[in-house]
């Protein structure tokens, strides 16, 4: 009697386990089919809306300032003193080139990223409400908010974003590039090299335009199967985005959408040809060579070849000629090739801050990591809030030490050009480096960020932008650990950093800070202090920076003003202002 009822028992467990199962799939299937549905119908409302918003707002941009870009280029080659005469005449005459695919592609761009934006947003955002956890808020989020109004403020975000990297960072570049060399070798081309130059770029352009096209037509179809392969391998055997349940919606619209990212990858391939072949012109004037020019555009057809077969899984290597275009080998040279650029994770080696010439975009097609360990990375939006957090706590206690003032802030908001380093840069290096050096005080191995997050090189996002600048301000983390600084001498650096160096303004905050005696150590800070704001000289070039330390600045004024209890004539309406503008800007 007893075994026929563990029978029974047993059976019973079965049975009731496959119908969870089955439930289970069925769930999965139901929920896939009413998010595609409604994330269609939520992609047709709001994608024509969104997509109009950034076509307009971005075409309006390119065509509002190309006239101010074309004098603002013409005027810094005039004035600038770090190239010759020669080099000159070649950027002149390859000046109408360069403006005629700014146009082109930027407004091509424009168009194509605004409708991928504008349609396929509302889509993936419903298929991310599907992850709430209850079904009312899976409602919620799935008809009303995600998707929805968050689409169209993101495009004008992004319209904002991109006026402010035409309008501010490209004049901060033509800047830089007409400041004094400083007694430094000007980068000079001989003139009976120029010819040389636009006949090799002319030739990259004929050849390999088309030969890009061709292999990345011809492999399309191996990537398209290639990659259905892969997301199907990873459905049956529930690895990668498949294997949490909640995600499974998500990654079947990857399945779907995938003919997509090939037709986008083959257009890419088109559009970074262009550059590729151009930048034979840039080997001719460094190897001082025609012959090696053309061996240039003839090489990277070649290594475009191999390049596509490895990340295909085809033949290893590529029949083509490859012929050297280099003097020196390529590694001493830190030359452009077409090696996918992949961060080594652990490895201690960090990823070349050279540029790397343009090539198909290829997703990796190996198999995915699961959703767990992806959580586990740490954000780079996460790093860009916390930094501005960090500002805005710094800036609080300066403002409480009265180092900065309400009419700094002000100035800065109001002019463009502010001449005060101190806000512009000042602020944001010595939040920095108080990062620093508080990542040092902690024994971190990376950096330890306000919200207790450490960021090294296991957890750190696999970003380009991000490897621009990580891997300097470690360096610095680490020269500064070498100088084993005393308390008086971090004071010093503290001071030198946000007064930017300016000695006569940072006599104003007494913080306890001494000279070193040692006229070498106080050049090692000072030098230490200047590479920290050179870093955030570039990372305030970047589109989003600007924006978000605008809205750091407003809060600094609304905190300042609500501090000092002081609501007077001018400054009065000025923080009612500024607070309408706060409640109305995004973080």
């Amino acid at each position: 009697m007893g075994t026929v009822k563990a029978w029974v028992a047993e059976n019973y467990a079965e049975t009731m386990g496959s119908m969870h199962s089955s439930l289970r799939v069925a769930y999965v299937v139901f929920s896939f089919c009413a998010a595609f549905f409604l994330g269609g119908i939520k992609a047709m409302v709001v994608g024509p809306v969104a997509a109009a918003l950034m076509i307009l707002g971005n075409v309006g941009v390119i065509l509002a300032l190309f006239p101010a870009h074309v004098w603002w280029t013409i005027y810094s080659l005039i004035k600038t003193d770090r190239i010759n005469a020669g080099l000159k005449l070649a950027v002149a005459i390859a000046l109408p080139v360069l403006f005629g695919l700014w146009l082109g592609l930027g407004i091509f761009g424009s168009a194509l990223v605004a409708v991928g934006y504008g349609f396929f947003t509302p889509w993936i955002s419903t298929f991310e409400a599907f992850r709430q956890e209850s079904e009312t808020k899976k409602f919620v989020h799935g008809i009303v908010q995600d998707g929805t109004w968050g689409t169209i403020k993101g495009s004008c975000t992004v319209v904002r974003d991109f006026a402010d990297m035409c309008f501010h960072s490209y004049p901060v570049y033509l800047q830089e590039l007409r400041q004094c060399s400083q007694g430094r070798q000007p980068h000079s081309i001989r003139v009976l090299d120029v010819p040389s130059c636009i006949l090799v770029g002319i030739l990259g352009l004929a050849v390999d335009i088309p030969l890009y096209t061709v292999i990345a037509v011809i492999k399309s179809p191996y990537m398209l199967f290639k990659g259905w392969q892969r997301l199907l391998h990873d459905l049956i055997s529930r690895e990668g985005p498949f294997l949490e349940t909640v995600c499974v919606p998500i990654a079947g619209l990857a399945i779907l959408f995938w003919p997509l990212v090939v037709v986008g990858s083959v257009l890419l391939a088109v559009v970074s040809s262009i550059f590729v072949g151009l930048y034979g012109a840039v080997i001719v004037y460094q190897e001082k060579s025609f012959r090696r020019g053309v061996s240039y555009v003839v090489t990277m057809v070649a290594e475009f070849d191999e390049y596509t077969n490895d990340w295909l899984y085809l033949r290893e290597g590529t029949l083509l000629p490859k012929p050297s275009y280099r003097k020196r080998k390529a590694s001493d040279s830190g030359e452009f090739s077409v090696r996918p650029n992949v961060s080594v994770k652990g490895g201690g080696e960090y990823p070349s801050t050279s540029g790397e010439a343009p090539a198909m975009l290829v997703p990796t097609l190996v198999p995915a990591r699961s959703v767990r360990e992806a959580i586990q990375e740490v954000k780079m939006v996460q790093i860009w809030a916390n930094m501005m957090k960090s500002c805005e706590t710094s800036g609080r206690d300066l403002l409480n030490l009265n180092v900065i003032t309400t009419a700094d802030l002000t100035e800065w908001l109001r002019t463009k050009d502010s001449g005060n380093e101190t806000i512009n840069l000042g602020l944001t290096s010595y939040s920095l480096m108080r990062t620093v050096l508080h990542s040092i005080k902690a024994g971190s191995n990376g950096l330890l960020l306000g919200n207790g997050v450490e960021v090294d090189q296991q957890n750190r996002p696999q970003d380009l932008l991000l490897d621009w600048f990580f891997h300097p301000v470690l360096v610095l983390k680490d020269q500064i650990q070498a100088l084993k600084m005393t308390e008086q001498d971090v004071r010093f650096l503290e001071k030198m950093t946000l007064f930017v160096s300016n000695s006569a303004s940072a006599s104003v905050w007494d913080n306890g800070a001494e000279i070193p005696q040692d006229p070498v150590r106080t050049a090692q800070i000072q030098a230490i202090s200047r590479r920290m704001v050179g870093i955030v000289r570039s990372m305030s070039k970047f589109p989003t920076y600007r924006r978000r330390y605008r809205h750091v600045v407003k809060l600094l004024v609304a905190y300042s003003v609500e501090r000092e209890g002081s609501f007077g004539s001018s400054v009065s309406g000025q923080s009612v202002s500024f607070e309408f503008e706060i409640t109305h800007l995004e973080v």
